[in-house]
């Protein structure tokens, strides 16, 4: 396992995104937004700039593709032919991970989601990136077994999962039950949006409801090598990101025994 955060939690300013990881502990970052732009529309040069500085690995990217609905069809074949610049930004900063919805915002039916992720992931594999779809708490995605059962319709292998305790426990889903769903279902998490919630509100890493120790214990046990990406963080956000990072190095060591 690894440790990252998104890094516009808390700031679009790469040097300043790169200063914190670097004085959290933390392994490399997910980029979402950087000075005010999505990638993989960014100014490029001094971002690859700044992490070659301080080698700080760029360890999945968020574009902000495949968040609407299957039945919009113009929309997610317009997300799969950006697929081509998002790969192209991830050779030049060395990433293949890609953080994407699931389709599924405003319609309850996986199918459609799915064949429409099997065109989709036939792109992924010919430009040799792997997406992780997320289970999201405001989709009809929003638990494991839910983003267990689109994966297992996709049935591709440059599909994979992006899980989100956090967001299964708001939809009402026990968070390992939710990983056990995507484990016995043979899909090991591409990696693992880490944020904690009391009574619904963001909290501290640990001093909520999401039971982390349990997640990654799980993880452990399933051989789990990705990312663990911080996601979210309550205010005032600086000093709650060194404690959720300390914890999170924390309970990491712990799981890797």
């Amino acid at each position: 396992m690894t440790t990252a955060w998104t890094t516009d939690i808390a700031t679009d300013d790469a040097a300043r995104s790169v200063r914190l990881t670097l004085l959290w502990g933390l392994d490399g970052v997910v980029l979402r937004t950087v000075g005010g732009a999505r990638v993989p529309n960014v100014t490029e040069a001094p971002l690859r700039r700044r992490l070659a500085d301080e080698e700080v690995p760029v360890l999945a990217v968020d574009p902000g593709l495949f968040e609407g609905d299957a039945a919009s069809r113009p929309s997610w074949l317009n997300d799969m032919a950006a697929l081509d610049d998002v790969a192209a930004f991830g050779r030049r900063i060395g990433c293949s991970l890609v953080r994407v919805g699931a389709l599924s915002h405003g319609s309850p039916d996986l199918e459609a989601a799915a064949e429409a992720f099997r065109q989709v992931a036939e792109q992924a594999h010919r430009l040799g990136i792997q997406l992780a779809i997320r289970n999201d708490a405001e989709t009809s995605v929003a638990s494991g077994a839910r983003l267990a059962a689109l994966l297992s319709a996709i049935g591709h292998a440059s599909v994979g999962a992006d899980w989100r305790p956090a967001d299964a426990l708001a939809a009402g889903e026990d968070p390992a039950s939710g990983l056990a769903a995507l484990l016995d279902a043979g899909y090991v998490p591409s990696c693992v949006g880490v944020r904690d919630l009391d009574g619904g509100e963001e909290a501290i890493l640990g001093d909520g409801d999401v039971a982390w120790e349990r997640q990654l214990a799980l993880l452990a046990s399933s051989s789990f090598g990705g990312p663990l990406v911080v996601d979210g963080l309550p205010q005032p956000v600086r000093p709650s990101g060194l404690a959720s990072a300390t914890t999170l190095i924390r309970l990491r060591r712990a799981a890797a025994g």
